[in-house]
């Protein structure tokens, strides 16, 4: 395996250790986490989609203000 350098600025460098999630962790590791979560959904989160896009359509669902004034929000 090569290993190289990259150079980001201060404000990734930060974000890249608040996802850490352990002390130890790589950036490289980190990186490849926010890199598969982009490549593939589980199929129960696509059938989640899929299910909510459904009842969206079908006018299953409620407008925050609805629900605000429902819990007492509003």
């Amino acid at each position: 395996m090569v290993i190289t350098s990259i150079q980001v600025d201060v404000e990734l460098l930060e974000e890249l250790k608040k996802r850490k999630m352990y002390e130890r962790e790589s950036y490289a590791d980190v990186i490849w986490d926010l890199i598969e979560d982009r490549w593939e959904l589980s199929e129960e989160t696509v059938k989640g989609i899929e299910r909510s896009r459904r009842e969206f359509k079908e006018g299953k669902y409620h407008t925050l203000d609805e629900v605000r004034k429902k819990i007492g929000l509003k």
